[in-house]
């Protein structure tokens, strides 16, 4: 755990040794935007979800995106670093591709796919994520966004594969601060309805902080902290 734990800050860390300007946010808090980097470019994130009451538990998820160019981009993600209990450590690689970019109209869309490779305490061998998504910018810059998700049995829940729907919603206060929300529907483990802000500190690095509730057993404790810090690296 404690070397997981240091890698992931690491990566954050030494992200800070070159500032250039922002280019996209790659996900609201766990549903994928229409940004996508442009070649060349790199950007790098550490998601990190505690609950401090009980059940207690702690995750810290660092991810690596860069651009290759024709609107698309790939990236890695090291989720799985769970406490308390076993981690169960799996790499997911990612790639998304920007369909369609009306720019002055405002509306953008794309489609990815995550691929999930247990390499700990694995109870699948291969699993994947799939999703279409369409988001529309206003002249308000409130930007919204609607989509759908496959996840392959194992990945979310050991019994089944599961579909349904994905939204998103950012509405800027001013040039550093402003609100956003993500929701996945249906009754699945990792359907949640995330809430907060961000603030950016310099043109590089933005914190998002919020608050997750799951579509199922909130009322049990299925509720908790995340914060995510985001940072481009050139």
């Amino acid at each position: 755990m404690d070397n997981k734990l240091m890698l992931a800050f690491l990566i954050v860390i030494l992200s800070f040794l070159s500032l250039n300007s922002l280019h996209a946010q790659e996900t609201l808090y766990n549903v994928p935007s229409c940004d996508v980097l442009d070649s060349g470019k790199y950007y790098s994130e550490l998601d990190i979800s505690a609950r401090p009451n009980d059940p207690q538990f702690s995750s810290f998820v660092p991810r690596f995106v860069a651009g290759v160019g024709k609107n698309v981009e790939v990236g890695v993600n090291l989720n799985g670093n769970i406490q308390p209990g076993p981690d169960t450590t799996t790499i997911v690689t990612a790639v998304k591709w920007k369909v369609y970019d009306g720019k002055e109209n405002g509306w953008a869309v794309a489609i990815g796919d995550n691929l999930y490779i247990p390499v700990q305490n694995k109870t699948y061998d291969f699993g994947t994520y799939a999703y279409p998504m369409v988001q529309k910018t206003f002249s308000s810059k409130t930007r919204i966004g609607f989509g759908g998700y496959f996840y392959s049995k194992g990945v979310v829940d050991p019994d089944k594969s599961w579909a349904g729907g994905q939204f998103t919603f950012e509405q800027p206060l001013s040039a550093r601060v402003g609100l956003a929300a993500d929701w996945f529907t249906g009754k699945q483990p990792s359907a949640y309805l995330t809430a907060g802000g961000y603030y950016k500190f310099t043109a590089n690095l933005t914190t998002y902080v919020a608050y997750s509730v799951g579509n199922i057993n909130a009322s049990n404790g299925n509720s908790f902290f995340y914060i995510q810090f985001c940072y481009n690296i050139n």
